[in-house]
């Protein structure tokens, strides 16, 4: 391609093992999982960067939408992601961004992306972030991260996912776009790293909700059930992305991250490892569970709730004690 930041090839990129190996989430959110994989790319482990995982909440009627903090990508690998002002064609900036060595975050429509054939490649108009890492305006080629790996589109894609096989149409709203600039030669020793991490963790411990989360969330969807009966199977996919599969994903990082602090040196740590792994099997299950429910229109335990509530209370209860006396 005439412009590419990294040298990639569908054929041959190999992900980052959090997306290879056996794991109770496929997928997490479409955010977090092609920065696993850009960071994967650029020579970085993601999972040092998973604190944020620990502080997610019950938000009334979902569990939080869990992202990368943008600062701490900064103080860990010198990545500074600063939103782009779209004032001309969206191929455009994607272009010069790219061509300055800067990969391109933009929220581009799966109904052209090829890699969720079978999902919503030319079945639905899905709003989706990928990471444009090569681009090729004249031939028609992009190169992108999206969901586990890295993928490219070409021709009739290119036009369509770009808007450019149409006339301007102020109703087409343009995407949300960050840059990601990367500050070279910063290179964090691993004792820095490692004091940078920790320091992290610790602001993401001061900033867990106030009260168990599943105590509330378990309120809701008993409250919720008698109306999720007489809804359709779509509407358990809606509601569970945003609430089981939300907590699932973001958990089963949560062991990730305490999996990168054991192999840096911290102790005590596989207890807590094992909390966080309960609640992300727990919430896998239950998600069949609720799916069972609702196509046969019968009622749900809510048990597995309070089991998930309890794993929590003794992870954050071992972190605290361990980390913020």
């Amino acid at each position: 391609m005439k412009h590419k930041i990294l040298n990639l090839s569908p054929d041959s990129y190999q992900a980052n093992f959090i997306h290879t190996q056996e794991r109770d989430w496929a997928e997490t959110n479409c955010y977090v999982d092609i920065w696993i994989e850009l960071l994967h790319a650029l020579k970085k482990d993601p999972r040092a960067a998973l604190s944020y995982t620990l502080a997610i909440d019950f938000e009334g009627d979902q569990w939080t939408f869990f992202k990368f903090p943008l600062n701490d990508l900064k103080d860990l690998y010198g990545l500074d992601v600063q939103e782009l002002a779209v004032w001309r064609p969206v191929v455009d900036h994607v272009e010069e961004q790219v061509a300055l060595g800067r990969p391109v975050l933009v929220e581009l429509d799966s109904f052209f992306l090829p890699d969720t054939v079978g999902m919503a490649y030319q079945l639905a108009h899905v709003k989706s972030t990928v990471a444009v890492t090569a681009i090729d305006k004249q031939e028609k080629r992009l190169g992108y991260f999206h969901g586990q790996s890295y993928y490219e589109l070409s021709g009739d894609d290119f036009d369509k996912v770009f808007h450019l096989d149409r006339d301007y149409d102020d109703a087409i709203l343009p995407p949300y776009v960050e840059i990601v600039k990367i500050r070279k030669g910063y290179e964090p020793s691993d004792s820095k790293m490692l004091e940078i991490v920790k320091q992290q963790l610790i602001g993401q411990l001061n900033w867990l909700p106030l009260q168990n989360p599943f105590t509330e969330y378990q309120k809701r969807l008993q409250a919720d059930l008698d109306w999720l009966m007489s809804e359709d199977m779509q509407m358990f996919h809606d509601y569970s992305f945003a609430t089981l599969r939300q907590l699932g994903a973001c958990y089963e990082l949560s062991t990730h991250f305490i999996d990168w602090l054991i192999e840096n040196g911290e102790t005590s740590l596989d207890g807590i490892r094992a909390e966080f792994k309960s609640i992300s099997e727990l919430a896998k299950v239950y998600q069949f569970q609720l799916a069972r429910a609702m196509s046969r229109k019968k009622q749900l335990d809510l048990s597995t709730i309070e089991k998930m509530a309890e794993h929590w209370d003794k992870a954050m209860s071992g972190l605290k004690a361990k980390y913020l006396q």
